[in-house]
This record gives C-alpha cells, structure tokens and sequence, in this order.
C-alpha cells in the first residue's frame, strides 16, 4: 500500500474521531453527561479500521456506520466501539474478554489498553481471517478462539473486563461468573427491537449492579444450531 493510501487512511481516521466526539456530544444527555476520553480517541486514531473490513468496502470503512463483514455479521458503529471501551475502563494490565470478534476491529482497540485480550468468534472463517489480521498487523497480546461466546472462557476466566458485541435477551449469568471481583461488563441485551447497551460492574464483594446506558441494535448473541 503507497504512502499517499496510508496517508489519505490517516486523514479519514481523523475525521472519524470528530465525528465521533460530535456524536458523543449530541447523545451526553442520553449518556448521563459521560464523554470519550483522549485515551480511547487515541487509539481510534491509531487503528486502522480499513483493515477490519471486506477490500470492496475499504472506500467507507471511516464512516461513523456499522458495515456488513460477511455471515449476517457487522463491524460495529465507531461511536459504538469507542462507547463500549470507554465504558469498560479498560488499564493496561487487565486481561479482557471480547465476546464476538468477527473481524477482530474491537479487540484490536481493546489490545491497545489492557495487557492480553481473549477474543471468542463462533463463525470459523471470520475467526480465522481475524487472526490473520492481527498477526499481520503485529498483535502478540490478543489470543484468539473459536467457540460458543455466550459461555465466556472459562480456562482463562476470571476477566478483570468483558465485552460482548453481539445481544442475547437477558445477560447469560456464566459470564457475569466469569467477571473478577472488582470488574466491568459492556453488553447489549434485551429483545431485537428493545436492546439496551448495559454496564454491568461487580464489586469487590461479589454483588452486582448494572445500568442501561443506550438504546441499540446488534445482532442476536445465540448458541450454534
């Protein structure tokens, strides 16, 4: 790829984090005054979201939209993956689970916050091609499965953070299970015309409280037939 691409990817990369930050803006009284931090821009800024998208949509890959990556799947909203970060405070030694990888642009976001992100994928070929990606691009810290992600992980749990990309109808308590003492869950759920975006947290005692952030829509988190 020339530098002018590379270039010309950069300058649209900007224009997605203003984009971003303005959307943030219109929605602060739907998010209880919550903003996006210039931690989490940053790393919007830096990852090149083109490359988490089929060749023939590369043109559109900056746009603040949800764009189809094959298998009734989507890469999610820009404002969506940059909300769901923010709402998990990701630091830089957490271990984080990331349910739902599809072409692997959200746990590559997450990889340049915490130290190790676990990334479940249930479609094969996405898994895979997402793996690919990461290895190209020169992540050592994401570890990658194919699997149910509605289970979670449990070989590698407990999470200090999880993210789930995908919406099952109520949160699956094996994940909630799987949250450290301490740690934050960013999941949609609810039916497919009334979702919430929820922040779940775990205190260190063990009690859970959770919080409906945003109305969405994602596609359905379901068990394979």
């Amino acid at each position: 790829m020339t530098d002018d691409l590379e270039a010309t990817f950069a300058a649209l990369r900007d224009l997605m984090v203003a984009e971003i930050r303005l959307h943030a803006l219109a929605a602060s009284e739907a998010l209880g005054g919550r903003g996006i931090s210039d931690r989490v821009m940053n790393v919007m800024r830096a990852v090149p979201r083109h490359r988490y998208v089929p060749p023939e949509l590369r043109a559109f890959a900056y746009y603040d939209s949800p764009l189809p990556i094959g298998h009734d799947k989507t890469i999610s909203q820009p404002f969506i993956v940059a909300l769901m970060t923010e709402l998990l405070e990701v630091a830089p030694t957490d271990r984080v689970l990331d349910v739902g990888t599809g072409l692997g642009y959200q746990a590559a976001v997450l990889a340049e916050l915490a130290a190790t992100v676990y990334t479940v994928e249930i479609v094969l070929e996405l898994g895979h091609e997402a793996e690919r990606i990461h290895e190209s691009l020169g992540y050592r810290n994401i570890v990658h499965r194919i699997g149910d992600g509605s289970g979670g992980w449990e070989a590698q749990a407990p999470f200090d953070k999880i993210l789930v990309a995908a919406a099952p109808e109520l949160i699956p308590e094996k994940l909630i299970l799987q949250l450290a003492p301490g740690g934050r869950m960013v999941i949609p759920a609810g039916r497919p015309d009334a979702q919430q975006l929820y922040l779940l947290e775990r205190t260190p005692e063990g009690q859970t409280r959770s919080e409906a952030v945003l109305g969405v829509r994602f596609s359905s988190l379901v068990r394979p037939s």
